[in-house]
């Protein structure tokens, strides 16, 4: 992928000198006050409260119970690390281009781009505490990307799948995330929270943000070379949920699937990518067997 001396987002967050320490005791002040005030109905609706945003994947209901601390550290990135900030931050971009023009193309109104943050080890969010064991995540609730960049190791070590346009997939589908929650689509499937066939709603998420990382490789197609779909479908297929149960529990279990198999993944991606076009990446529409 050629992105050397291209533009680089201004929408990242480089948390990287940041360092998680200890919890804080606000969210016990706060149940605190509210008992005090309004007394046991008070905390109990405070509880309702809580229950109904985990329920909706507005917050983690745990970060009423106590904050994370963040300190300062003297932290030196090598060479290495800071090229893939700086590739990280021009995948970013790209991003914002192409569905900053497919909002307009589609009439879905102006593209509000994420937030991404680079961090390291252990991070706050308003979805909870970020882990780097995690790997990449979106969090609706701050429409925030988060990564840490030691990621893109265990994907060449652990899932072989190197390449920068593996890395950029990886970006471009959690940006897909940010899209999805942008048209409401992800509050729909949090609703389902608890339901027996989250799972399955959980799958069609996850394919169809693959779906759109494809729409986006297919409108920065001027910048790929050679290799570079081959690189993006073959980490698809190492993180299908088959594919991950058979190498760490050594069975496969569909009804525990939450992303898709590797099929799947590879299918919806290409699909993007010869579309290019948004509405027609509905996984939803799909019965669950065809998808």
């Amino acid at each position: 992928m050629r992105w050397k001396g291209r533009r680089q987002s201004t929408n990242v967050e480089d948390a990287r000198g940041k360092k998680v320490v200890a919890r804080t005791a606000a969210g016990g002040m706060i149940l605190n006050l509210v008992g005090r005030k309004f007394g046991f109905k008070g905390i109990l609706v405070l509880v309702v409260v809580g229950f109904i945003g985990w329920q909706l994947g507005l917050f983690d209901p745990a970060s009423m119970m106590g904050g994370d601390q963040v300190r300062e550290v003297d932290y030196q990135p090598t060479a290495a690390e800071q090229e893939r900030f700086d590739f990280v931050t021009v995948v970013l971009a790209d991003t914002e281009d192409v569905w900053s023009r497919q909002f307009q193309a589609e009439n879905l109104g102006n593209y509000v781009p994420p937030e991404l943050v680079v961090y390291t080890g252990q991070y706050p969010t308003a979805c909870g505490t970020g882990d780097a064991r995690m790997g990449p995540f979106y969090c609706p609730a701050d429409r925030k990307v988060y990564i840490d960049l030691s990621f893109y190791d265990e994907l060449e070590r652990e899932f072989q799948a190197p390449g920068d346009f593996a890395q950029a997939y990886v970006i471009a589908h959690e940006v897909g995330h940010h899209v999805q929650n942008l048209l409401g689509i992800s509050e729909q499937v949090a609703r389902r929270r608890g339901q027996p066939d989250y799972n399955q709603y959980s799958v069609r998420l996850e394919l169809q943000a693959d779906y759109l990382a494809g729409v986006w490789a297919n409108h920065n197609s001027e910048y790929l070379e050679r290799g570079d779909i081959e690189e993006a479908m073959r980490a698809a297929n190492q993180i299908g949920d088959d594919a991950i149960q058979s190498r760490t529990q050594g069975r496969i279990v569909p009804h525990a699937f939450t992303h898709g198999t590797s099929e799947q993944r590879m299918r919806w991606f290409n699909r993007g990518l010869q579309s290019g076009l948004l509405r027609q990446g509905d996984t939803f529409e799909v019965p669950y067997d065809s998808l």
